[in-house]
């Protein structure tokens, strides 16, 4: 039988912290917009603030619903489901706010070197009901590891920044426009997140903070969860050494293809 709290009771933020991935729904205003539910997952992005708040790393995707859905009306419902152990189903529903990138309350709760790659808001829910039912129907599933593709794909994007960054800041220019690469996080923003599916504003600041990214070290991408030093700032020298290396790898294959070799 269903039981509903005001708070998270305590005897379940154990339970919560165990869970490998949790799901969120939210819905706009209009009567005939679209409801969206998204799977989340990733060792360390779910928080429990208190019993009263929880937030979590919103990472960047294809989509941006949620985020539109919560700065227009702010309901949404967090969802974790056991998939193993006794069976249970806990709804968390609250009232959201979101935080983007490099504003201060997203800077205060993720340090740079604590983000992961492509880390574009937090989620932040205060929480107005919290709900426990049996769980009964769902089956059992074996956990074999978090999909890193995602993370790999954000760092490639996010590297990219950085070298585009550290170009255009070493440059001597009195006023430096924010780079945007063809290939980076900015662009992608841009292009696929500033407007829901209904076409509710989504991201509104981050595509444009000047904030730079940090550089992702590839050797940490396929951790569980990315250490202090996964991330980290580049150096000038870095980008010279990535720079001569491509340069001289187009050399080689224009060479190469001369000789026929290609």
């Amino acid at each position: 039988m269903g039981k509903f709290f005001d708070e998270i009771p305590e005897f379940i933020i154990p339970w919560i912290k165990e869970q490998k991935m949790f799901w969120v729904a939210t819905a706009p205003l209009a009567p005939d917009g679209l409801v969206n539910v998204s799977p989340k997952g990733y060792e360390g992005t779910f928080h429990i603030a208190n019993s009263k708040q929880v937030w979590y790393e919103d990472m960047t995707g294809s989509g941006v619903e949620t985020i539109a859905h919560v700065g227009e009306n702010g309901r949404i419902t967090v969802l974790f489901t056991a998939f193993d152990g006794p069976p249970r189903i806990c709804r968390i529903f609250g009232k959201g706010t979101v935080y983007e990138r490099d504003t201060p309350e997203y800077n205060a709760l993720l340090p740079p070197e604590e983000r992961q790659p492509g880390s574009r808001s937090i989620i932040m829910v205060d929480i107005h009901k919290v709900g426990t039912s049996c769980g009964y129907s769902i089956p059992f599933y074996k956990f074999d590891g978090h999909r890193m593709k995602l993370r790999a794909d954000l760092a490639q994007k996010q590297n990219t920044d950085v070298m585009a960054e550290e170009e255009a800041w070493s440059s001597q220019a009195e006023e430096i426009a924010i780079p945007i690469p063809e290939k980076g996080l900015r662009r992608y923003w841009r292009d696929n997140n500033e407007k829901s599916l209904d076409g509710i504003p989504g991201l509104r600041y981050a595509p444009n903070s000047r904030a730079r990214f940090l550089y992702v070290d590839p050797k940490t991408i396929y951790q569980d969860r990315p250490s202090r030093s996964a991330t980290r700032w580049i150096s000038s020298q870095t980008v010279a050494a990535f720079t001569l290396g491509a340069v001289a790898s187009a050399a080689l294959v224009r060479v190469l293809h001369q000789q026929r070799f290609l």
